[in-house]
């Protein structure tokens, strides 16, 4: 787990990936239509009121944010709940997120919450120890937190390999990733080895013989490579290395009056193909569920707007199976503080919070879809081919004591515009 957490850590660094866990944050937790970050659904005014009160108290706007990026970049975000310990009945007085590397979630064998273990650092060393490990022949030691001290913000998976641990967004895509660095890496190679030019110096040697024609060809690259100067504090002539030439430049000794000549052998002429290191940028992409067109900008032509709001309203759908998670443990919150401040469980058991939409293109698509479905019920009506209990129960998917309702409170308003106009 602590070796995933680093890769998460090492993935966010790269300007792909921590746009992406970015834009996830910005989508789950952007305001609503009437500027509200979020919604509570009470039967009772005074829980709102209390519940508004304590997110406003622990300054919730402020740190959603990195709870939301820190679930999505780990999978998980342990958040705990401080309270003055003399006065537990006045509820969470303020939020503080704990680093996931050092907490350990701890349940029975029946798969409930028991409670949460925190490593403390060895104090000779002031580092933390790797899990079961012994540092300085000591033991590891942990702090034990109550279940309720602990909030834990958790991409809920059933996965063996990561329960009872969240899944990150980016836990698809770790090969994909080292695969990509490694061809950007290896593209960046190639453009420092092969992009300068090279030069082809052929020397005419005359009638010297092999071993003395060498022997002049290494003085002539000697001479070439190096400039002499005057070491002062030594007293010496020493040489260094003369920029102007490249390391890579050949020499080849000629003869039959063919003369000396320097030919330039061009650079690399393939620098622009970069559609391998494209392919698996793509699919990092993919694997984030990021639309490309949120990261990689293309020309601004009437196809891409479209198709930007199709994918906004694709893209719609992963960030609310996000704010589900989010909302869960924003639940856990309210509760926590409610027990505290001493409601009553029938009150607390009902709160139900709620993050707004995250796109307003699915908002509109459902006011569209509304709209068409209002014109064919209209266009029904006039034929009167349907009764009215028909057409409710067929559009509106209302059982029979939804419209017995329905009518009772249409009569009953119908009867009072009544009275009001006499």
């Amino acid at each position: 787990r602590r070796r995933r957490y680093k890769e998460y850590e090492e993935m966010d660094e790269y300007p792909e990936v921590g746009a992406a866990f970015d834009i996830y944050a910005d989508d789950t937790t952007q305001k609503g239509a009437r500027s509200e970050r979020w919604t509570i659904d009470s039967d009772s005014e005074m829980v709102v009121d209390e519940i508004n009160a304590l997110f406003h108290q622990v300054r919730l706007d402020k740190f959603l944010w990195d709870i939301v990026r820190n679930t999505c970049k780990y999978g998980d975000c342990f958040t705990e709940l401080v309270l003055d310990i003399n006065k537990p009945e006045e509820g969470i007085k303020k939020l503080k997120i704990l680093n996931p590397n050092w907490i350990l979630r701890v349940e029975n064998e029946f798969g409930y919450l028991k409670k949460f273990l925190q490593e403390i650092p060895n104090m000779d060393s002031l580092q933390y120890s790797e899990v079961g490990s012994n540092v300085g022949d000591r033991p590891v030691k942990y702090i034990e937190l109550d279940k309720n001290q602990i909030v834990h913000f958790r991409l809920h998976t059933s996965d063996p390999v990561f329960y009872p641990y969240g899944k990150s967004i980016a836990a698809l895509c770790m090969r994909v990733f080292r695969s990509l660095k490694m061809m950007e890496d290896a593209m960046m190679i190639y453009r420092l080895s092969r992009a300068p030019e090279r030069r082809i110096f052929y020397v005419d040697t005359g009638n010297l013989p092999t071993s003395k024609a060498e022997m002049y060809i290494e003085r002539l690259k000697q001479k070439f490579k190096k400039e002499k100067f005057y070491n002062t504090p030594k007293d010496t002539v020493d040489s260094r290395y003369n920029p102007m030439s490249m390391d890579e430049d050949f020499f080849v000794p000629t003869k039959n009056g063919r003369g000396t000549k320097i030919d330039t052998l061009p650079g690399a002429t393939n620098l622009g193909e970069i559609e391998d290191v494209r392919y698996y940028r793509d699919k990092l992409l993919a694997s984030l569920k990021i639309p490309k067109d949120y990261i990689v900008e293309k020309d601004q032509s009437p196809e891409r707007k479209a198709n930007l709001s199709q994918l906004d309203v694709k893209f719609a759908r992963t960030i609310q199976r996000v704010q589900v998670d989010i909302e869960t443990g924003l639940e856990n919150v309210a509760k926590r503080h409610l027990q505290l401040r001493g409601f009553p469980a029938a009150l607390i058991k009902n709160v139900k919070i709620k993050l707004p939409e995250p796109s307003d293109m699915s908002a509109k698509r459902k006011l569209d879809l509304d709209e068409q479905k209002t014109r064919v019920i209209a266009a029904v009506q006039q034929l009167a081919l349907f009764s009215k209990d028909e057409i409710y129960r067929e559009y509106y998917d209302m059982t029979n004591e939804e419209i017995a309702r329905m009518k009772a409170e249409m009569e009953e308003q119908q009867q009072k515009e009544m009275e009001q106009q006499a």
